[in-house]
């Protein structure tokens, strides 16, 4: 039977995997009825963003396992690079 993982990767082909990423901060900030959760990346310069309806502990200095697809954002007039989670797991 297959992973979890693989089965989205197969499914969606937009989809990438990466595991063992370290977190250098995490936000949490209200947003209607949802909590939407910002990881920066070590190594990378692209906000990862992912939607919950409750807090979660911080997630900083910790690794975690992402499953994203790359998206864009008009912010102020700015197109910005973000990476949606789809999936996302402590290591």
């Amino acid at each position: 039977m297959p992973s979890p993982v693989t089965s989205l990767l197969n499914t969606h082909q937009q989809l990438t995997h990466s595991e063992m990423m370290k977190v250098e901060s995490h936000v949490q900030r209200k947003a209607a009825d949802w909590i939407v959760n910002t990881l920066m990346i070590e190594g990378h310069d692209v906000a990862f963003k992912y939607k919950r309806k409750k807090h979660y502990k911080s997630l900083t200095g910790q690794r975690v396992n992402l499953t994203y697809y790359a998206a864009s954002e008009n912010v102020a007039g700015f197109t910005i690079e973000v990476m949606n989670v789809v999936r996302i797991k402590r290591s």
